[in-house]
């Protein structure tokens, strides 16, 4: 089974972009399925049943997101395995840009839209900057010198990622995208596999459920800003 992750800010298209996707796999005879992760609640797993895309659902609740993913990336790994999938795609939340749940020798996707802001692939971090395909969607509602803007402040970022424009709600430009689904190697354990990058360092009493304010309630670690003294 091939196994690939996708990633990006919340409202990017990603499902979109992957429900377009899934559609073309059929076409070559490919049975996907997605593992959605979200925080509190996701409408995303209805919007995956109404194209008949099997799917499951995690929810992190009072947890990182992507911390999450990465406890139970195993498991659905086993999960698409006895489903008898052909190709697994995980779907994370994608609330921290810090945050990447990009694995080594998986092939990891970033969606990013035009509608963000030309300094926002410079605000995200190891989710877009490691990944091997960035796909830009809403490129329909930007001018062309916006797109190109956009696109090469991604590729500042992401020298070596290659960048897909792609129309979620026509699916133009998904055919290429599975074209290199297709080329993924197949996938049998996640033992002995790696992050791309480290995960935030964050184990302090507000993890823990501390709600009250003050250093003498700051346990763990954390950082602290300096600020010029007022002379």
């Amino acid at each position: 089974m091939k196994l690939l992750t996708v990633c990006g800010p919340p409202s990017s298209g990603k499902t979109s972009v992957i429900t377009k996707t899934i559609e073309i796999l059929r076409q070559q005879g490919l049975n996907a399925g997605v593992v959605k992760f979200d925080c509190l609640t996701t409408h995303d797993d209805a919007l995956y049943e109404e194209k008949g895309i099997k799917n499951k659902v995690g929810l992190s609740d009072s947890l990182c997101p992507d911390h999450f993913l990465v406890s139970n990336i195993e498991g659905c790994l086993r999960w698409g395995i006895d489903q008898g999938f052909d190709l697994l795609i995980t779907e994370s939340a994608g609330l921290c840009s810090r945050c990447s749940p990009h694995i080594k020798g998986v092939p990891a996707v970033c969606v990013m839209d035009n509608l963000m802001g030309i300094n926002t692939p410079k605000k995200t971090g190891p989710m877009l900057r490691f990944a091997d395909i960035v796909v830009i969607t809403k490129g329909d509602i930007v001018s062309q010198a916006e797109r190109e803007v956009f696109a090469f402040r991604i590729k500042q970022v992401n020298p070596r990622g290659k960048i897909l424009h792609i129309n979620g709600i026509t699916g133009q430009g998904t055919f290429q995208l599975a074209g290199l689904f297709m080329e993924a190697g197949d996938i049998r354990t996640l033992k002995d596999k790696e992050l791309r990058y480290s995960m935030p360092s964050a184990l302090c009493s507000y993890c823990l459920g501390e709600r009250q304010i003050g250093e003498e309630f700051q346990m763990g670690s954390g950082k602290k800003m300096v600020f010029d003294e007022v002379k």
